[in-house]
């Protein structure tokens, strides 16, 4: 698995249907669009409504209401500016007959909606409320006020005007489905439930009426009954995308992902073989089940309707790149680069993607040439600072994550390599300013309050060392590395015994395979005076982590405890073996009379080992 950068996914996930309130304000727009144009044609003269050319709304709700010859002149002009859609003409003269005819419920609720769909809410409900609903009879006019007091946060006048409404024409299915939407978003159910059902009454072929019972059904955790409502929805209506949709993630959250792959494809199939949002859909399934030969395929059809898009094709490298043929990744992403050199996003893809494949000095380029091109270029700086730090180059990685902080603040990420970086430059002062600078960006990081606290601890602050590590369990209390370091910083000064056992006991629970974590519960057990304890979890920790020192350096302080000197001496060396630097274990393994390990050919052959290696990384690039 390629470990720092993700496929790009689909963002849609299988999620709770109450979060789609932008479509359901939609769907309700159009609800009422479709309950003016049912109006209309109620009103029309003519037997035959459909030869005739449909009139507008307020033509409609004119017919039911007289009007002064003044009012009606005004009335008229405004009507032509508002099917010219010159909004501002068209308020004017219904203002104008309102100073002749100032009781007319039509001319206010049709000032209303204009200022409304102009975005003028408080002047749209400054005549809304002018008009008095026990007064008016139509339904249409009704629901038109409806949808302003939605659309303007009061939806308990709104549902109160769809009540009257329903009242005034028993007979609309479209507005009991309208007054279900919102109860929707009002999060109450059953009430919207019912009135679904209402509608359902009258038009038992509404697709959208089966649609929202199945979301209804979601809700209530019926998910055979929501997948038989969004069928018949489909039954209904072939074409009705959020059906299918919201049927495949219904199988999706159900781990049926054969049944939601077979929903795909049948809109595909059925209805738009060129929809891309079907395709996504696949693409999506196939690569959280990991079917990357599959999801290919999808990408490929994509690409094969749209040679131009660039989403498709970065999926595809990182698809290769997930399967680790990194050299047809690069490939791919090379060719987009020879059509779109300008494109940074891909070449610092690219630079990942030689990382993968080992080829640094190729991802360093690829970096460079992205911030030559864009200076202020975030990501390329982060994952350039990122590669650097990973070679241990922490003098150039700085200047790189100073910039991406500079940058891009709000991203935690910045914080944690800089602060990182100082870190293991032994910039402390640096270091502790870099991780304070990102809690005061985010306060709610576990990871920087942790890091932070890592630093104080090397600054020699432990009060506040334990202030960072408390704060970092108060946000996250299953953060195992605050857990393993304050219980092991505790237990090493000796302190709080009883606290350091649950708190490495609460660590190791977590990562039960973590060397470092049963090192820290048998030093714990160690101070706390139950040694045999303690050599059970010590000799554990070194079978799982082989080469740390410090875990010897504890067994060998074990050993002696119990008078085993032959194993503490052996155990000490196999510490200074991995870490001849140890002056203070030297003196220990002096003092106890063990001899004098500076002596022994393994720790000469170990000092050796290392002033090699410190000579090989301070040699010149």
């Amino acid at each position: 698995m390629m470990h720092h950068f993700p496929i790009l996914i689909c963002s849609r996930s299988v999620r709770s249907p109450w979060r789609q309130q932008r479509l359901d304000f939609l769907a309700l727009s159009m609800l009422l669009a479709s309950i003016a144009i049912t109006a209309c044609a109620a009103t029309s003269s003519s037997p035959k409504a459909s030869d005739q050319p449909a009139e507008s709304a307020s033509t409609a709700a004119r017919a039911t209401e007289p009007m002064d010859p003044r009012a009606s002149y005004h009335f008229m002009r405004g009507n032509l500016a508002e099917m010219q859609q010159d909004y501002e003409t068209a308020i004017r003269e219904y203002q104008a007959a309102l100073t002749v005819d100032s009781h007319s419920n039509l001319l206010k609720t049709r000032v209303a909606s204009l200022y409304f769909s102009m975005g003028d809410v408080n002047n749209a409900l400054l005549y809304a409320d002018q008009v008095p609903v026990e007064e008016v009879k139509d339904a249409q006019t009704l629901a038109h006020l409806a949808g302003i007091y939605t659309g303007a946060g009061k939806p308990d006048k709104a549902l109160r005007l769809y009540s009257h409404a329903t009242v005034a024409d028993p007979g609309k299915s479209e507005l009991y489905f309208a007054k279900g939407l919102l109860l929707i978003n009002l999060k109450r159910y059953p009430e919207a439930e019912e009135a679904f059902r209402e509608g359902l009454k009258i038009a038992p072929e509404a697709p959208m009426g089966h649609y929202y019972l199945g979301r209804l059904a979601l809700e209530a955790r019926r998910p055979d009954q929501a997948a038989t409502e969004f069928e018949r929805a489909i039954d209904l209506n072939p074409s009705f995308e959020q059906a299918y949709l919201a049927l495949g993630a219904l199988h999706e959250s159900r781990q049926e992902t054969d049944k939601a792959v077979a929903v795909y494809r049948r809109y595909l199939r059925g209805n738009y073989p060129h929809s891309r949002e079907m395709r996504q859909q696949l693409v999506r399934v196939f690569l959280q089940g990991r079917e990357y030969q599959r999801a290919l395929h999808e990408l490929e059809e994509l690409i094969a309707q749209d040679p131009s898009d660039l989403d498709a094709q970065l999926r595809i490298s990182l698809v290769y790149g997930e399967m680790k043929e990194y050299p047809k990744a690069i490939e791919k992403l090379k060719n987009i680069l020879r059509e779109r050199p300008g494109e940074l996003r891909v070449r610092d893809y690219l630079a990942m993607v030689y990382e993968e494949n080992k080829q640094v000095d190729q991802a360093a380029l690829a970096y460079e040439e992205n911030l030559r091109i864009d200076p202020t270029y975030y990501d390329s700086h982060l994952h350039y600072g990122f590669l650097l730090y990973r070679q241990k180059r922490w003098a150039d990685a700085a200047p790189h994550l100073v910039e991406a902080v500079r940058l891009n603040p709000k991203q935690p990420d910045g914080h944690l390599l800089l602060g990182l970086t100082h870190l293991q430059a032994e910039q402390f002062d640096l270091a502790s300013q870099a991780f304070e600078q990102g809690v005061r960006f985010h306060p709610s990081n576990a990871d920087l309050h942790f890091n932070l606290g890592t630093v104080y601890d090397k600054m020699d602050r432990f009060e506040d060392v334990v202030r960072a590590m408390e704060k970092t369990l108060q946000i996250d209390p299953k953060h195992a590395d605050a857990l393993n370091y304050l219980g092991y910083s505790y237990a090493e000064r000796g302190i709080k015994i009883e606290e350091a056992v649950s708190l490495t006991q609460r660590a190791v629970a977590l990562k039960p395979n973590n060397g470092y974590y049963i090192d820290s519960l048998g030093w714990a057990f160690f101070k706390k005076g139950e040694v045999a304890e303690a050599l059970i979890e010590i000799k554990k920790a070194a079978a799982l982590v082989g080469d740390d020192p410090v875990i010897y350096e504890h067994l060998g302080e074990i050993y002696l405890k119990q008078g085993r000197s032959t194993e503490a001496r052996e155990a000490w060396l196999k510490s200074l073996e991995l870490d001849p630097n140890n002056i203070k274990l030297m003196e220990r393994f002096r003092e106890v009379g063990l001899g004098d390990p500076s002596h022994e050919e393994r720790i000469q052959q170990a000092k050796r080992r290392v002033s090699e290696q410190m000579s090989s990384q301070h040699s010149p690039r």
